[in-house]
């Protein structure tokens, strides 16, 4: 198994958090809660404006997860990958208007057993430099 890209960084990726975007995610995820549709009930509630469901951290962060995923250096074999698990730690709350910035460092690379494992850890930060997640995205290859 290749480690070299151990540690690689990638370039961040800009997002701009839209209020139509968090509310077809919120929409799509069954969410119910009138923060994520009404400015007045998002900002009774003390928000800045719409405020973004947290997975949507996954929007947000997709655009500077894919170059690291599909990067030949850390060679993912994708017909034997299986999702390992995803954790978050929550920052300053994403609000419609904010643009995200994302970058994304392969975190380690090993084998255990006949498999290898892909750590990823993406830190997202908002227009002010404030972080609103820290996000470790770990996948697995079977066979190694």
């Amino acid at each position: 198994m290749d480690t070299s890209a151990k540690g690689k960084i990638y370039p961040p990726y800009e997002y701009e958090v839209g209020k139509e975007k968090i509310r077809e995610f919120a929409q799509a995820v069954g969410e119910d809660n009138p923060i994520y549709f009404d400015r007045d009930a998002a900002k009774a509630a003390g928000f800045r404006d719409l405020p973004a469901p947290p997975m949507f951290a996954v929007v947000y962060s997709r655009g500077a997860m894919s170059p690291a995923l599909f990067d030949p250096e850390v060679g993912i074999n994708f017909a034997m990958l299986v999702h390992g698990g995803q954790e978050f730690v929550w920052g300053e709350p994403v609000c419609s208007g904010d643009t995200i910035s994302t970058t994304v460092e392969v975190k380690d690379i090993y084998e255990k057993g006949p498999m290898g494992f892909y750590v990823f850890e993406s830190l997202s930060t908002n227009d002010k430099g404030e972080q609103v997640v820290r996000g470790t995205w770990s996948n697995i290859v079977r066979g190694g």
